[in-house]
């Protein structure tokens, strides 16, 4: 290698990413010049899709979004919907709708731990690679995503893109003894998750800290996910009927996705780590103590650790989803009535990989007029670009082999939406 000082690298496809993107550096003089990350997907126009159709649809049109989180969509809109009719869900239908959400957290986060993040840590190209040399660990895994998987299928109707719920709540509520079938599962995944934690804190994570600020719902008294007041640590708070106040959303030439900043605070960033730092005081004192003794402390600054961080959420979702169940009385109906008004609601839940907010506009009928979504792996895009900058910069004497490894692993520690394979850096050097 030659003109080390002068160098452009072209990552021309990602492939562990919600659509398609890539990624180009450009290195003059020895310092890092530039960094983006480029989306390249065509818009999916799911906003549009949905003016002009009824006020009932956006949960099963929303869902769509994301095969991974679908029940982060369809609560979002859910939430925004009937807040636009005036009308708040309660007791035990709030119950199920945070033990669903309980059950995505759960398949989600052990998804991402086990067979997309845990192999760059552990030296092994790809979790099919791993599973021959530890094959106990990827079943491990595979049965604590299959504890959340029972939780949606049972109160989704089907584990990818549920069928059971709607505005108000569900079509049809479980019996206690569906329920407590689901307890017995859940007793061993608790015993999985808490060995995931510990597993996870035996990992060498590279030295490296950021100081974005951090966005999440918080709730007084609980860990906050299907609702609460957004909150920064810059100090910031506000209610979701504010959030487009104060997140603004932008156009970038080099990508079709909208970059978010908060106004006058520049870039943010959300998920687990954005959640465990605003949230702590909140987790269970066995998910608190767990984290402790993971070596996690107030807060989680150093992206490679988001993994632990996701452990201790799962701890947290299987240990909520068992306090949930042991408590549950039926409904005496499965939804309340949410009749239609003119009116624009707004909705905000935590989804794995970070706050999840909806808008939407009622005419008279029930016709939506208009519609807004701002998922959370578009919020952290420019938190992500200021990142691998300084990443880059650090490494730049790094072979290309070394070096296109160690990005995906910097990009991997975000968990983009819709992952596909198991290496996405296609690397192009071109030097001068």
């Amino acid at each position: 290698m030659t003109h080390r000082s002068d160098r452009t690298l072209d990552v021309r496809a990602l492939a562990r990413v919600e659509g398609e993107g890539a990624m180009h550096v450009r290195v003059r003089g020895g310092a890092v010049e530039d960094v983006r990350l480029e989306i390249y997907e065509p818009p999916r126009f799911f906003e549009a899709f949905l003016r002009g159709r009824r006020y009932t649809e956006p949960p099963d049109i929303t869902a769509r979004i994301c095969g991974i989180c679908p029940v982060a969509y369809q609560m979002s809109a859910c939430a925004a919907i009937e807040d636009a009719c005036g009308v708040s869900v309660g007791g035990p239908i709030a119950d199920l709708r945070r033990l669903l959400y309980c059950g995505e957290w759960i398949e989600s986060h052990t998804l991402h731990i086990y067979l997309l993040h845990a192999p760059d840590f552990l030296g092994y190209p790809s979790a099919l690679e791993l599973a021959k040399d530890r094959r106990d660990l990827v079943e491990r895994g595979l049965a604590l995503k299959k504890a959340g998987n029972a939780i949606v299928e049972l109160l989704g109707g089907r584990a990818i893109h549920p069928i059971n719920v709607r505005v108000g709540g569900f079509y049809r509520a479980p019996a206690p003894s569906e329920l407590t079938a689901l307890a017995r599962m859940l007793r061993v995944a608790l015993d999985q998750a808490l060995d995931t934690v510990r597993w996870a804190a035996g990992f060498e994570f590279p030295d490296f800290h950021h100081d974005h600020e951090m966005l999440a719902l918080t709730t007084d008294g609980r860990y906050a996910i299907e609702d609460g007041t957004v909150t920064t640590t810059g100090g910031l708070t506000f209610g979701p009927r504010d959030f487009e106040q104060h997140v603004i959303e932008e156009q970038v030439p080099h990508s079709t996705a909208l970059h978010a900043r908060l106004a006058d605070r520049g870039r943010y960033l959300v998920g687990p780590a954005a959640r465990y730092t605003l949230n702590r005081r909140w987790l269970s004192p066995l998910a608190r103590e767990a984290a402790d003794a993971a070596g996690l402390g107030e807060e989680c600054r150093n992206p490679y650790q988001s993994i632990l961080v996701r452990a201790v959420e799962v701890v947290y979702a299987v240990e909520e989803a068992l306090r949930l169940i042991d408590e549950y009385e039926p409904p005496a109906r499965p939804a309340v009535d949410v009749p239609p008004r003119a009116g624009v609601g707004f909705g905000a839940t935590e989804a794995p990989r970070g706050i999840l907010f909806h808008r939407y506009g009622l005419d008279a009928e029930g016709l939506i007029t208009t519609a807004r979504i701002v998922p959370p792996t578009s919020q952290n895009q420019a938190s992500i670009e200021d990142d691998l900058r300084r990443f880059v910069a650090a490494r730049l004497d790094f072979d290309d082999e070394r070096l296109t490894a160690e990005c995906e692993q910097a990009i991997r520690n975000y968990d983009p939406c819709i992952s596909c394979s198991t290496h996405f850096l296609d690397l192009t050097i071109d030097r001068g």
